[in-house]
């Protein structure tokens, strides 16, 4: 299947220091699975690739303002985690995009994620159908929780959706395989990186 760079695009999800990076409050908790993806080396691989091909390449990155105003005042699940933790706060180091993946001209910095779905807050779903954008392909943090419900979103709302299985990383090993193996076959076409790059250029 031949995928038209000109009507796709690459949603990035929150390749941040507080994830990314030796020091970021959740680096700990990621960098397991991020080792045996090597998912940073394939992204930065598949950026470069699509950047070239043509593709819009899109950055959703999430902060918060301080004290979490945005948050629930009894947060529960995972957003408990990224408040007790102190991540992703608005201004700090951790919740800068890395240095890797800063955004380039023509790229687009989705604003508003607040949330796990990039859909939610945000107005992605307008710049997508403004620019024409039919295939949304996603990388990034977690395979099981915003890259999940970012695809489930994109997939109710018509899209064709790729997920890119060796460009994500979550908690464990278990939950990596579950969610590539299991949920993203249902709303999505998993592929690997070089998979999507030969179709892209196919």
């Amino acid at each position: 299947m031949a995928i038209d760079p000109n009507t796709t695009a690459l949603v990035l999800i929150e390749y941040q220091n507080d994830f990314v990076k030796e020091g970021g409050v959740q680096h700990d908790a990621v960098k397991g699975v991020m080792a045996s993806t090597d998912m940073l080396a394939n992204s930065l691989a598949t950026v470069e690739a699509a950047r070239a091909a043509g593709v819009t390449v899109m950055h959703a990155a999430i902060a918060f303002a301080d004290g979490y105003p945005e948050v629930s005042p009894e947060p529960y699940g995972i957003l408990a985690g990224v408040v007790g933790s102190g991540a992703f706060k608005k201004g700090s180091w951790g919740a800068e995009i890395i240095d890797e993946l800063q955004p380039e001209a023509g790229d687009i910095v989705i604003e508003g994620k607040r949330g796990l779905d990039c859909f939610a807050s945000t107005n992605i779903d307008f710049i997508l159908r403004s620019r024409g954008i039919t295939n949304v392909a996603l990388a990034g943090f977690l395979t099981n929780c915003c890259v999940e419900s970012t695809m489930r979103s994109a997939y109710e709302r018509g899209y064709q959706v790729v997920t890119l299985t060796d460009c994500t990383a979550t908690l464990s090993e278990e939950e990596q395989r579950l969610a590539t193996e299991k949920n993203f076959p249902m709303f999505s076409r998993p592929m690997t990186h070089d998979a999507f790059l030969a179709q892209l250029n196919g």
